[in-house]
């Protein structure tokens, strides 16, 4: 049985649009796990949600180890470049 590792629970401030439309944001959890939908046997997992709203309010994310490296990458050299960065 595949087990899920450990959570890490990020402080976010943002919005994300799932099913129910948008959505303020506040936390981001990410860990690995056996996805669902994703074609692989081990997946990062990203989930944003609104802590108030409840899991109801989750964006969710299942992506390959290859992507979420990727995806991290990016989101560094974006964050770099943004104007008025901290």
């Amino acid at each position: 049985m595949c087990e899920m590792g450990p959570v890490t629970k990020i402080v976010v401030t943002g919005s994300g649009k799932g099913g129910q439309g948008w959505v303020d944001v506040d936390e981001a959890r990410v860990y690995t796990d056996h996805p669902f939908r994703a074609p692989v046997d081990r997946a990062v997992m990203i989930d944003v949600l609104n802590t108030e709203a409840g899991i109801g309010s989750r964006v969710a994310l299942e992506l390959t180890l290859e992507s979420a490296k990727a995806l991290a990458h990016a989101l560094l050299e974006a964050a770099g470049k943004s104007p008025g960065r901290e």
